[in-house]
């Protein structure tokens, strides 16, 4: 049996929790799905266990709840996520943000001067985290998003309209830096395709998110060897290329910035290499 109007939240958050029982997250998921039902924060939840759904709540929690017993990921399912201390509207048609690729973010706040203007290009910008968090934070930036996914395009400008930085960037469909040659910024960022065509991702991964976001070819590099060539035509001397790289590729990555100064990797908290840093030579 599943919910119903009157259901007391104690037990809205049991059912949901035990259907997704398959799942190591189904706690969670439950609760961020009920939350959001409610229109409600966890202290509240926990202060009313016994309050009852309403007729509307109880079929929309329980409808969520089985698109999440099919894998569907939370974020989809609610339409947004966070990224570095900001909410974003994410759809199928883009990757949902990850807390790894912060770290991409912090690495390039370390790198550059807050106090003048630098031309700052994100390639494949997906949903658009990481271009729209530069201009919240770089109130002196201006930006080029490009992607080759119309789709993915349109949610990056509603995230940036969402978040008031329209006006600093622009907006290029484009595949890889294709889209721009010729133009010069003071840094390329992205976090690209990066997983072989082999490895098995897992099922909400695979089953959900954009295949042309996710796999870059037989070995997994296909597209960072066509992505740091281009980059070095498009910085400036003393420019910053910064790439996300997935696991078990920093010697190749660093293979292929070979020729380039200050290469460096940064770890995430597992202690996995996950930033390539590279500076084109003066």
């Amino acid at each position: 049996m599943g919910v119903q109007a009157g259901t007391s939240l104690r037990d809205a958050l049991h059912f949901g929790a035990t259907r997704l029982s398959g799942l190591t997250t189904a706690r969670r998921d439950a609760e961020l799905l009920l939350l959001r039902v409610l229109g409600r924060d966890r202290a509240w939840l926990f202060a009313h266990p016994d309050a009852t759904l309403s007729v509307e709540q109880a079929r929309r929690f329980e409808e969520w709840i089985e698109c999440r017993v099919l894998h569907e990921p939370v974020q989809y399912i609610l339409g947004e996520t966070e990224f570095y201390g900001l909410t974003f509207r994410v759809t199928p048609d883009v990757l949902i943000p990850r807390p790894e690729t912060e770290h991409l973010m912090e690495a390039l706040i370390e790198r550059v001067p807050r106090d003048r203007p630098l031309r700052i290009c994100d390639v494949g910008t997906g949903s658009g985290a990481i271009v729209v968090a530069v201009a919240h934070t770089l109130p002196r930036a201006e930006l080029t998003a490009l992607d080759i996914s119309p789709g993915a395009l349109a949610v990056a400008k509603e995230n940036a309209e969402r978040h008031g930085v329209t006006g600093r960037i622009r907006f290029v469909t484009s595949d890889l830096l294709a889209g721009i040659r010729g133009e010069t910024f003071d840094v390329v960022v992205s976090n690209p395709p990066y997983v072989a065509d082999s490895e098995i991702l897992e099922a909400q991964v695979r089953l959900y998110e954009p295949r042309e976001a996710l796999y870059a070819g037989p070995t997994g590099l296909e597209v960072y060897k066509r992505l740091i060539p281009q980059a070095r035509e498009a910085l400036a001397p003393g420019g910053w290329l910064l790439l996300e790289i997935g696991q078990g590729q920093r010697e190749a990555a660093a293979g292929l910035l070979s020729g380039w100064d200050g290469v460096e990797f940064v770890a995430d908290l597992q202690g996995i290499p996950r930033v390539a840093i590279a500076q084109r030579r003066a």
